[in-house]
C-alpha cells in the first residue's frame, strides 16, 4: 500500500509540473525507429526527437547509436507536435549543454574517444558531444601528418586542448596522449636495463658535455665527457666522432635517463682480457709445479 501511495505521489508531481517551449529536459528512451525516437518523460505525455534533431554528425545513426533505456537531455520545440507529444531536440539541448561539458573534459584532461568523419584542410574533424571537433594534422601523431586522407574513419584517443563556446571552436589532439604513452613505454624499457651491464652503441651526437650513445630499441644514454676515457679531455670529438661503435657500461637509470661510460666499460674489458691472459698463462696439459722457480719460469722472470 506504502508503494502505491509513492507511485501516486510521484504521478502527482509530474502532473503539476511545469514543461515550457526552450526548457532542456531529460527523458528515457522507450522507442526507437529509422524516423524518431520516444521518450519518457515522467509526464502525462511523451516526448519525440525526430531523427533529423538528434546530432549533427554525420556519421550518427538513430538505429545503432540509440537504444532503449538511454538518457537523453533535449530542448522543448513544440508543446504538442499534432499527435499530443511534446516535440524534443537534442541538436537544441546540444548546443546549450555540450560546451559546459567540452570545457569540463579540458580542464580534466579527459580521453575521449572519436571517430574521424571528415578530412580538411591541414587536418581532420571529428565530433564530441554533437560538436564538430577540429585535429590539427600536427596533433594526429607524434609528427606532422601530410596524408590526412589515411585517417579517414579511424578512431582515435584524444583530449580537448580549445574550448571557445562564442566562436564555437573545438580543437582536439591526439598528440599528447600519445606522448604521454611513448613517455610510459619507454621509461619501462630504461627500467628494465640492470646497472652494470655492458652494452654496445653508435655514437649518435657529440656536445660539449658528452656524447649520446644509441642504443637501439628506441634508447639512448648520455656519455659525461669525464667518463669517455682515462685521460682528460676538452671536447668529446679529439677521441670520437658520429657513428663509431663503442661499448658503453650503464651506470644508472634515474629519472627515465640513462648514463653510459666508455672509461668503464674499457677498464671491466682490459680487466677482463688481463684475467683471460693470467689463465692461459698457468693453464697447461703438464702439472703446474709448485716451486717459485716454477711461477717466475711461467712469469718470463
Amino acid at each position: 500500500m506504502e508503494e502505491t501511495m509513492k507511485d501516486y505521489e510521484k504521478e502527482l508531481e509530474a502532473s503539476f509540473r511545469k514543461i515550457s517551449e526552450g526548457d532542456v529536459i531529460s527523458g528515457t528512451v522507450i522507442d526507437v525507429n529509422e524516423e524518431e525516437v520516444t521518450l519518457d518523460l515522467k509526464y502525462y505525455t511523451q516526448g519525440i526527437i525526430k531523427a533529423e534533431d538528434m546530432s549533427n554528425d554525420p556519421g550518427f545513426s538513430v538505429l545503432a547509436d540509440v537504444h532503449v533505456g538511454d538518457v537523453i537531455e533535449a530542448t522543448v520545440v513544440r508543446m504538442d507536435d499534432g499527435q499530443g507529444n511534446i516535440l524534443l531536440s537534442k541538436k537544441e539541448a546540444t548546443a546549450v549543454l555540450a560546451w559546459d561539458v567540452l570545457t569540463k573534459y579540458m580542464e580534466e584532461k579527459t580521453d575521449i574517444n572519436v571517430k574521424v568523419g571528415e578530412t580538411v584542410n591541414a587536418g581532420v574533424v571529428a565530433y564530441v558531444e554533437g560538436i564538430r571537433g577540429f585535429i590539427p594534422a600536427s596533433q594526429l601523431a607524434l609528427s606532422y601528418v601530410e596524408n590526412t586522407e589515411e585517417y579517414m574513419g579511424k578512431k582515435l584517443t584524444v583530449r580537448v586542448i580549445t574550448v571557445d563556446r562564442e566562436k564555437e571552436k573545438l580543437v582536439l589532439s591526439a598528440k599528447e596522449i600519445l606522448r604521454e604513452q611513448a613517455k610510459e613505454e619507454h621509461d619501462h624499457k630504461v627500467a628494465m636495463i640492470v646497472p652494470g651491464t655492458v652494452l654496445e652503441g653508435i655514437v649518435e651526437s657529440l656536445q660539449p658535455y658528452g656524447a649520446f650513445v644509441d642504443l637501439k630499441d628506441g634508447l639512448s644514454g648520455l656519455v659525461h665527457i669525464s667518463q669517455i676515457c682515462e685521460r682528460r679531455i676538452k671536447k668529446p670529438s679529439e677521441v670520437l666522432k658520429v657513428g663509431d661503435k663503442v661499448k658503453v657500461k650503464v651506470l644508472n637509470t634515474n629519472d627515465g635517463k640513462i648514463s653510459l661510460s666508455i672509461k668503464a666499460a674499457t677498464q671491466e674489458q682490459e680487466a677482463e682480457e688481463v684475467e683471460s691472459f693470467d689463465t692461459k698463462q698457468f693453464s697447461s696439459d703438464e702439472s703446474v709445479g709448485t716451486s717459485l722457480g716454477d711461477i717466475f719460469k711461467k712469469l718470463g722472470l
